[in-house]
């Protein structure tokens, strides 16, 4: 949508009038550096700020929305947004490389599978790639399969044996196709050659492999090894391995050896970007004949980030006879891990007359919590300690001066007068 489109009435959905998001100088609390919406006061209203991506948002996650606070002043209040971005069909599939080049023995028989390149599609649902298309289909017939994780991928079928004397290379046409209307789509070159026999394609030893590593693993860690044995002799027994198809998520984040199998780790990993990845690995003989297994791969969290304070709305001065429970300032309190790791405890130094209440999810109050005398003591130090348990312990602290304004309530005392009659 265009800059100044139109997203929703807050203060309708909030049953608020707009002469109080006026005066109380509303405005949108953002927790990362992108603010997608911004609020028109006078109207009550969202509108777009900037044009949004949702495939830079949300990548494949659906459905995809991102959340921001509203906060109002005076008295203060404060407000979840959640706004969910839907999907166009913006995005063509597309392959990794314009062409391969394929190689089949003379003798592979009708029935004889040959492992595709699976293209890619950043757009999910109906508009990502629901079927693909084999031209000409002269020799062989195309077959999708679908895992249960959602991903697809696609073989080739011989259906007529090929004849290196008549033909000993060709060309394929490989379409794969989107659900949007209008449809769009990407293509892939087969560059066939027909080589001497090969009766025997490889066998992995396990159609899935599962491995697990901590984010925080030095790069080089190993993570797995993927074999496949080859019952024919020679060079035609001889296996290689390569990651046939990755998404651009895990690109460049993992190695294989091409002659051990052997899966290490080549750049850092982040488990706040990402949890799991999922490569399929291609076992090919040099007669030309492949196999296919799939690597799951899940990230183990570390605490390795400190959590952070974020001051929302703060007053620094408030009158001496306010009751204990007056709302001082509002506090976001976060941590990029999970789980445990992001599990944080919230607190102030002791002996104030102040306490911490939790009022939603990563939110807190600081608020008054007994008789302030501006008299006794004038000024507060307050001290908000935020940590998390788990080793390493992580913390961080902020300082905020609370000022007790005076108000009249201490009469002034009687003095002596000296009287005389006449």
């Amino acid at each position: 949508m265009a800059e100044g489109s139109f997203v929703g009435n807050i203060a309708k959905d909030l049953g608020l009038e707009v002469s109080r998001l006026v005066t109380g100088k509303a405005r949108i609390v953002t927790k990362g550096s992108r603010q997608y919406v911004d609020l028109n006061r006078d109207k009550g209203t969202l509108v777009v700020k900037e044009r949004i991506d949702r495939k830079e948002l949300c990548n494949q996650t659906t459905p995809c929305s991102f959340s921001f606070e509203v906060i109002i002043e005076n008295p203060i209040q404060l407000y979840r947004i959640t706004v969910e971005v839907r999907d166009i069909n913006d995005n063509a599939p597309s392959f990794q490389r314009d062409s391969v080049n394929l190689e089949i023995s003379k003798s592979a028989v009708s029935g004889a599978r040959f492992s595709l390149d699976s293209a890619e599609d950043r757009d999910v649902g109906g508009n990502s790639i629901q079927s693909y298309t084999l031209k000409p289909v002269n020799n062989f017939t195309l077959e999708l399969h679908s895992l249960t994780d959602g991903e697809k991928y696609v073989e080739m079928i011989l259906q007529n044996p090929l004849d290196k004397e008549r033909q000993e290379e060709f060309t394929l046409l490989l379409i794969a196709n989107d659900g949007g209307d209008p449809q769009k789509s990407g293509t892939l070159h087969i560059h066939v050659i027909v080589i001497d026999a090969n009766d025997n394609a490889p066998v992995c030893s396990q159609s899935v492999y599962k491995a697990d590593i901590k984010e925080n693993s030095p790069i080089g860690t190993f993570i797995t090894n993927v074999s496949a044995a080859d019952a024919d002799s020679g060079s035609y027994g001889k296996v290689s391995y390569s990651i046939a198809h990755v998404s651009r998520e895990a690109n460049g984040l993992f190695q294989m050896n091409a002659e051990t199998g052997e899966i290490t780790m080549s750049a850092q990993l982040d488990y706040e970007k990402e949890k799991n990845y999922q490569l399929n690995v291609k076992a090919r003989d040099h007669g030309g004949l492949t196999n296919t297994c799939k690597v799951v791969i899940e990230i183990f969290d570390e605490n390795d980030n400190s959590p952070t304070i974020q001051l929302m709305s703060f007053s620094n001065t408030i009158a001496e006879n306010s009751p204990p429970g007056t709302t001082v300032a509002v506090i976001n309190v976060e941590d990029a891990d999970a789980g445990k790791n992001g599990v944080v405890h919230c607190s102030i130094n002791p002996d104030m007359p102040f306490k911490i209440e939790s009022s939603m999810t990563d939110y807190y109050s600081l608020v008054t919590d007994g008789i302030l005398d501006r008299e006794s003591i004038s000024e507060y130090n307050v001290t908000i300690n935020v940590s998390v348990d788990w080793t390493p312990i992580l913390f961080s602290n902020k300082t905020v001066t609370v000022k007790v304004t005076d108000v009249n309530d201490n009469p002034r005392p009687l003095t002596a007068v000296s009287m005389r009659h006449f």
